[in-house]
């Protein structure tokens, strides 16, 4: 598929030109011509009859976006002076800080919140650690945490370039949910090291955002922790991935008017998100479902088995089915794929049943062109920003460790992420559902707050608390 330009390789090129002529409306056709978009021109008088040009434009990737620079050098008159990548410049210095939410202003100020007045607070706590809930930044912190073994679709590129990532996570936490969010990333991808290092920095936090950890250790590493911490532990590549797809599954099955019992439910992809997006899917009432990973279908009995797969095909696939996806994909109503690029063709999608349903998921290349699924599906969604119906984990995990943190909860059930992606669904009013229309917009103002209610809700009738007083 042929990517669009993006404002993730944006770039604004400081140029000199005459001040006459037709220099600026040249380069603006140079880079439309060389296949970029222009999103801002900014023109300023210079010196000696010269202007100056500040031509800010998308690129498809690095390499397009340095042939545009030297098609706009190429235009006569002009003298390209100097380029910034705007992605690379939004990251100087980080994108996230701390500051202080109390004024540090006298002597009085520095006495209570430091010392002497603060071994009060101390002393308080250490009679009664669960205060530190009520008292300290537990109350609203998460730790965003990864050994940078998995990040986005980059694999294992360790922690230093995983950091920008998980800077990102702890940004948007802030945005959505108003949740202090700090990135933590661990110089070790040993299990054992990375329980035992989680663990030992639990006490600061109210919840664990765990992140871009490669599987099947990201399974162990979370079950671990779940049994020691008496916090929550969230995987949110597994969890939040299922939580939309749920969500967005639950509205365009509205669509298409079809029940989640009845529709035969072909998914690719056995990896962290696979297996959990399956689990929750059969949680909330899935009953036909076929796994395939890259040896195809997932049945019992297969020869090349480890513990993940094995429950796979004792909890799927009943007909033993032992084929590939494409033959799965015959005759199935819904496509899930959370692996790989470019698996299915759209004559793939043609063999699925009428009012077919298709989450082709894989980031930044789908498991199948969206454009030739939309020929033949009734319903598609993506990973990308640049279609409809993106599936976005920030429409998730925002709300969940909001109503975690609101609830004082010890721990994350099925019972929550069943809640979260039933209110997610409910964000889209029955009567506003469409084909293009499944899933809310990320800055929809009802979604973080809708996720939150339901899961504190939830929380506090599962734990049989009373709200936390504030």
């Amino acid at each position: 598929m042929t990517m669009a330009p993006s404002v993730s390789y944006s770039i604004t090129a400081r140029l000199e030109v005459a001040s006459h002529g037709r220099a600026v409306s040249e380069i603006t056709r140079a880079v439309e011509h060389a296949g970029g978009v222009v999103t801002a021109l900014d023109v300023n008088s210079g010196n000696r009859g010269k202007l100056r040009v500040d031509v800010t434009c998308a690129a498809t990737d690095t390499a397009h976006a340095e042939s545009l620079v030297a098609a706009m050098a190429e235009v006569p008159g002009v003298a390209v002076h100097k380029v910034s990548d705007r992605t690379f410049l939004m990251h100087l210095g980080g994108k996230i800080e701390m500051r202080s939410k109390v004024p540090l202003r006298n002597r009085d100020d520095l006495s209570m919140a430091y010392t002497p007045g603060v071994a009060r607070v101390s002393l308080a706590l250490a009679a009664k650690p669960e205060d530190a809930r009520r008292l300290t930044i537990k109350r609203n912190s998460v730790a965003v945490v990864t050994d940078g073994s998995a990040v986005l679709g980059l694999g294992n590129v360790g922690p230093y370039a995983a950091l920008p990532v998980m800077e990102g996570k702890a940004a948007l936490f802030k945005r959505f949910a108003n949740i202090d969010a700090w990135p933590i990333c661990l110089d070790t991808q040993d299990l054992d090291q990375i329980v035992a290092t989680v663990a030992a920095i639990a006490p600061g936090f109210g919840g664990i955002n765990l992140e871009d950890i490669s599987a099947p250790r990201c399974f162990e590493v979370e079950r671990r922790l779940r049994a020691m911490l008496d916090i929550p532990v969230f995987h949110d590549d597994q969890h939040g991935t299922a939580i939309v797809v749920l969500a967005a599954l639950t509205n365009a099955l509205r669509v298409v008017g079809k029940e989640l019992a009845e529709v035969k439910i072909v998914m690719a992809g056995a990896g962290a998100a696979g297996t959990a997006v399956l689990k929750l899917l059969l949680n909330a009432g899935a009953r036909h479902v076929i796994s395939c990973d890259i040896s195809g279908a997932v049945y019992r009995g297969r020869a090349d088995m480890n513990e993940n797969l094995t429950w796979i095909a004792e909890h799927t696939n009943s007909e033993c089915y032992a084929g590939d996806l494409k033959g799965a994909v015959a005759g199935a109503d819904v496509f899930i794929g959370v692996s790989a690029p470019n698996v299915l063709t759209g004559q793939d999608v043609k063999t699925m049943n009428a009012g077919a349903i298709v989450f082709a998921l894989a980031n930044p290349d789908p498991e199948v062109d969206p454009d030739e699924a939309r020929d033949y599906a009734a319903v598609v969604a993506t990973g990308r920003s640049d279609y409809p119906n993106q599936i976005n984990n920030v429409l998730a995990f925002p709300g969940v460790f909001r109503g975690l943190l609101d609830a004082q909860s010890t721990t994350i059930t099925d019972t929550l992420l069943l809640a979260a992606a039933r209110a997610l669904a409910d964000v889209v009013p029955v009567e506003d559902l469409a084909p293009d229309y499944i899933i809310p917009s990320v800055f929809h103002p009802d979604v973080a707050s809708g996720v939150a209610a339901a899961v504190r809700e939830a929380a506090l009738a599962e734990s049989g608390k009373a709200a936390p007083a504030e």
